[in-house]
């Protein structure tokens, strides 16, 4: 089996083919520039290729509902130029296969349930933190949508002491996206994240506010694995800071051996690594062409 994969997030899109066990066969990336750009480069990349079902892990907002006249569009989202855009629609006109489409953050999820870091689990949760914050829920074997699907990187969170960052999300100004993505970071000190030393306070200023994500995570989903990944994330002395801040907020509230002896085993990196995305994309595409057998 051959299914087609389109991971598209703010800064690239990467498309890709893999098969049923989640293994990538090839895949291009490209910056994420206007829909005629990216769409054009899409269909050569498909073009000729034989799939048996495409998934589509975007950014969002989008319309997951099947019903609604906007199903597969790019809702309100705040990146220039893609606001309403048509993703399913405008695919269906060069592909003719069965097309799943969800968050590229509940794909993830998806894909380290079956795949990764939350294989055999009943539930995860997959936050991704770079240009944006994204969240996937994965529960008892399904993936959470609702009224629209989880959007937990724009949870209101306490600020910390020491930071006068207005914050940069145009909704929402310091919500989590807007104080703890990677933009944030670079606008508050005025250097990228990975240009910043390994001890800078940016990392105990950003374990701050995920802790307290993470927290809430806990205490509303319960989910037996949290899974931390985006590019803001391949500063791995974030981790041990993240964990120090979780325990600390739940103050020995939520008494499981996972958070108070193994909790470097609950919160965790990608088991996909930087594929997770992509590997998302070809679980939602399995899913499709599983639904439609």
């Amino acid at each position: 089996m051959r299914i087609g994969a389109i991971e598209a997030g703010g800064t690239k899109i990467i498309c890709g083919i893999g098969n049923e066990h989640g293994e990538i066969e090839k895949k291009i990336n490209f910056p994420t520039e206007s829909p005629h750009i990216v769409f054009n480069k899409i269909r050569e990349f498909f073009e000729g290729e034989q799939i048996d079902a495409l998934g589509v892990g975007t950014f969002g907002p989008i319309d997951v509902n099947r019903s609604s006249s906007t199903y597969g569009y790019i809702t309100s989202t705040p990146k220039p130029g893609w606001g309403n855009i048509d993703i399913i629609g405008q695919l269906k006109q060069y592909i003719d296969v069965p097309i799943g489409f969800d968050t590229d953050v509940n794909g993830a999820a998806l894909a380290e349930a079956l795949w990764g870091s939350a294989k055999g689990l009943k539930s995860c949760v997959y936050y991704t933190i770079g240009t944006g914050v994204g969240v996937g829920v994965y529960v008892e074997g399904n993936l959470v949508h609702g009224l629209l699907h989880p959007e937990a990187g724009h949870i209101p969170v306490k600020r910390h002491p020491q930071d006068s960052f207005e914050g940069f999300c145009p909704y929402h100004g310091d919500c989590l996206e807007g104080v703890a993505a990677g933009p944030a970071i670079e606008k508050r000190f005025g250097k990228k994240g990975h240009e910043l030393s390994k001890d800078h306070e940016a990392w105990k200023i950003e374990a701050y506010y995920l802790g307290q994500a993470l927290m809430s995570t806990i205490l509303l989903l319960s989910p037996e694995r949290i899974i931390l990944g985006g590019g803001v994330m391949h500063q791995e002395q974030l981790f041990p800071l993240i964990r120090e801040e979780v325990k600390h907020n739940l103050n020995g509230y939520v008494q499981h051996p996972m958070i108070l002896e193994h909790i470097d085993q609950y919160i965790i990196a990608p088991g996909l690594g930087d594929n997770a995305g992509l590997s998302g994309a070809i679980a939602i595409g399995l899913l499709e062409y599983n639904a439609n057998k």
